[in-house]
């Protein structure tokens, strides 16, 4: 299968979130193909055990472990300069992430958690990292994980869709200026559908039959990255592409119609999306 040239042999990739979930996927599927890997995650000892399972499967590979908090700046830039001063990099992956349940009258902790985590972390790794990646003059890319919270709004977790809604702007941003100054990074915004991660494991023991496993998602990244995708909207076992699009559609359908906010989840709509989505 061809690859992104971003997955190139001695280039450097650097994954927030690479301890465990799609991070830690992310980063076996580097170390296949022969990359350094910078894993940066708020857990040591979860980052240590990612070494070891990495260096079980792809012995060899040059691992460096470095505990970052993404939403503060220090600890991104202190990231870049370790990673930076090892050789060019390939891959950056803005994937470090917290879970939601910050509804819209959480307190402020709440929010501040996960705006800071989620958002600023991707915002904190783009503004650091870009540079250094466009003046490079190679291939790479920069993969931030999103959501499809921060599309469709499901009420009742608010906190969590306006980060990765934040997430969508800036990295659709991040593609238009790579594109107008004609620089070979190229900008991915990966919308997981469900997947078996650490935040699932917190609820049940075993995958459920709907969900994904990361290394799914990894695939499915990877194949849609190899096609210059931006959008690499993934599938589960449960909701299949055709349903996203629909539930999208009707999202974006609520402002050109002028439905009520968020009228999906509206008692009054309910009949009518559900004959749409069927359609």
């Amino acid at each position: 299968m061809s690859q992104h040239p971003a997955f190139t042999a001695g280039r450097g990739a650097i994954i927030t979130g690479g301890a465990s979930g799609i991070g830690l996927a992310t980063a076996q599927h580097c170390a296949a193909n022969g990359m350094s890997l910078f894993l940066a995650d708020i857990d040591q000892t979860a980052l240590e055990s990612a070494r070891a399972a990495i260096l079980t499967d792809h012995p060899g590979t040059t691992i460096e472990n470095i505990v970052t908090d993404v939403g503060n700046r220090a600890d991104v830039q202190r990231l870049h300069d370790i990673a930076a001063r090892s050789g060019p990099i390939g891959l950056l992956m803005n994937n470090a992430g917290v879970e939601g349940g910050g509804g819209l009258t959480a307190d402020a902790a709440r929010w501040h958690s996960i705006i800071d985590t989620n958002l600023w972390g991707v915002i904190n790794g783009v503004q650091v990292f870009m540079p250094t990646l466009m003046a490079q003059g190679i291939p790479a890319a920069i993969i931030n994980t999103g959501s499809k919270q921060g599309i469709t709004m499901p009420p009742g977790d608010t906190a969590y869709n306006v980060s990765k809604a934040g997430i969508k702007a800036v990295t659709e941003a991040l593609a238009h200026d790579l594109r107008e100054a004609g620089s070979p990074v190229t900008a991915h915004l990966l919308i997981p559908g469900f997947t078996f991660t650490g935040f699932t494991k917190k609820r049940v023991a075993e995958k459920p039959d709907a969900a994904w496993t990361p290394e799914q998602v990894v695939a499915f990244m990877a194949e849609r990255l190899a096609q210059g995708d931006f959008y690499i909207l993934c599938p589960d076992n449960a909701v299949t592409q055709a349903i996203d699009h629909k539930r999208i559609d009707w999202a974006a359908g609520d402002i050109i119609h002028n439905r009520p906010a968020l009228s999906r989840w509206h008692p009054d709509y309910q009949a009518a999306f559900e004959v749409f989505v069927k359609s």
